[in-house]
This record gives structure tokens, C-alpha cells and sequence, in this order.
């Protein structure tokens, strides 16, 4: 079995994606870590693709930019990216989403609650 360096979490995140005069489209961010993702999408992707990425993580915030993601694997209409390129602040957000992830579902309910 392979071991993987980073934790990867189960989302539900709504993705779009564009690549210069290559391919173009949206999709549904299913798997995600520190470094890449898995895109559920009907857009035939070819691995060695860089894609400019576009995570949407909320209704209420910008998607984050991953300005450029190399394009792995591809099979079964989704595709695995490697995060290659992030400016200092969208690292930083991208950062912070995966810290919230980390937290057990039980501290993420109480901290919704007492925010209520």
C-alpha cells in the first residue's frame, strides 16, 4: 500500500479549472491535502497538464487560487493535481482550510455553536 506525506481529507469543495488554448472546466474537489487534489469531472484532463485551479471552499469567501497544478493521473472522469505554485497569502488560506479539516467534527460543531 502507499504511504502518502500529508493527511488527505474527504470534501465537498466546487472547483474550476483552465489551462492556456489546453482544456477548461469545473469540478468537484472530492479528496484534498496540503499538496494536490482529486477532481471528479466529466473534462478529459492529461497528466503533464498544468492547470491554473480554482477552490471553492465556502459561498462566502473567493476561491482559493492555485496559480498553477500539475495534472498527475487522470482515470474514472477525475484527475489527481499536484499544487506547484501558490502566492504567500493563498498558501496561508489554503493553509488555514486544512487546519480546520484537521480538527476532530466534534470541535468543529462546539466552535459553530459558540459562535452562534
Amino acid at each position: 500500500m502507499e504511504q502518502r506525506k500529508d493527511a488527505r481529507f474527504p470534501v465537498q469543495f466546487r472547483s474550476s479549472f483552465s489551462s492556456t488554448n489546453v482544456v477548461s472546466g469545473e469540478g468537484a474537489l472530492s479528496d484534498l491535502s496540503i499538496r494536490g487534489c482529486r477532481v471528479c469531472s466529466l473534462i478529459d484532463v492529461k497528466p503533464g497538464t498544468a492547470l491554473q485551479l480554482r477552490v471553492h471552499t465556502s459561498d462566502h469567501q473567493l476561491p482559493i487560487q492555485i496559480s498553477q497544478a500539475v495534472v498527475r493521473w487522470y482515470r474514472a472522469s477525475s484527475f489527481g493535481c499536484e499544487f506547484v505554485n501558490l502566492s504567500p497569502d493563498e498558501w496561508a488560506r489554503l493553509h488555514h482550510v486544512m487546519k480546520e479539516l484537521e480538527k476532530e467534527p466534534f470541535q468543529r460543531q462546539q466552535e459553530d455553536t459558540e459562535a452562534a
